[in-house]
């Protein structure tokens, strides 16, 4: 990981862009973990790539999001300017225009059932529009939108690791019934990392959508994990309905919300207990909604 801090993001402003360089710099509460952002005085941000391995997502940020806010009714992040890599730091990054909204959570939504109705209508609005051109899933998104056997091995070690805590049988049944499909169709636009922490909202309702590094075309089965990740029952059922979702595919997003549940799980039963316990929620989640549905 690089060191990012203030100081950082202030050299390459005076460096690069001068004419901004008289306005503050101050960290973004919920700042992001793959690119760390920034407050440029009131009307911009600053979104740099904390590893090398993000650095696909810069370039593909400023072609595609001019293109795609044209054809969205929600606002989203539209780049401003791209910085060069420097001495100090040796990645490209952004400049963006600031998103106005709070981040998204159970607090700050009036009406969840009518969130996961919004939200399903943006998603069916994204992939609506032409994909043609777009780039396909791949190392660049962490093949969100790809084929989800990708993540095989990892989940299916994840599973046996922790059968003694999780009911094994239901796990792979879960598992192997998500990867019996596939995405027959032309690859459609998707967000690639729908989450709490890139959905904003204003005055309790869905107001912007932000963070596109995992902007890709493909399956959009990987951007309804919020259905198990936040919805509750009712919800779920809303959001799925507004996506419009054959069974196969949503099989395919549980499958991708079980994966990174168990990844996630895996990775911090022994070294974060907060990680570890929103994992095992969503788990327990995804296993209860399928017995149920079963």
């Amino acid at each position: 990981m690089i060191t990012i801090n203030v100081e950082l993001v202030q050299s390459l402003i005076k460096e690069q862009f001068p004419d901004w360089s008289h306005l503050e710099v101050k960290p973004v509460k919920n700042g992001g973990h793959d690119n760390r952002t920034f407050h440029l005085g009131d009307q911009m941000s600053v979104r740099l790539p904390s590893a090398e391995r993000y650095i696909p997502q810069v370039e593909k940020e400023h072609k595609w999001l001019p293109f795609l806010t044209k054809h969205l009714s929600l606002p989203i992040s539209t780049p401003l300017a791209k910085g060069k890599p420097a001495d100090n730091y040796p990645c490209p990054w952004s400049i963006y225009k600031w998103v106005e909204g709070e981040t998204a959570n159970r607090e700050n939504i009036v009406d969840l059932n009518q969130l996961a109705k919004d939200l399903g209508g943006f998603l069916v609005e994204l992939q609506s529009i032409d994909a043609s051109e777009g780039p396909l899933a791949g190392i660049h998104n962490f093949h969100r939108g790809g084929d989800l056997a990708v993540y095989d091995e990892p989940s299916r070690n994840a599973i046996e690791n922790n059968k003694e805590i999780f009911n094994e049988h239901v796990l792979k049944e879960l598992w192997e019934l998500s990867l019996d499909s596939k995405w027959d169709r032309e690859p459609v636009w998707l967000h690639g990392d729908v989450a709490t922490g890139n959905i904003l909202v204003k005055d309790g309702k869905l107001s912007a959508v932000i963070d596109f590094g995992g902007l890709g075309v493909g399956d959009p089965s990987c951007d309804a994990v919020m259905a198990w990740t936040f919805f509750d029952d009712d919800s779920r059922k809303i959001f799925k309905a507004a996506l419009d979702m054959d069974e196969e595919t949503w099989n395919r997003a549980r499958g991708w919300a079980l994966w990174k549940a168990l990844i996630m799980f895996e990775g911090n039963k022994d070294a974060n207990k907060t990680m570890a316990e929103e994992s095992y929620r969503i788990i327990k989640i995804i296993i209860d909604e399928y017995k149920v549905k079963g």
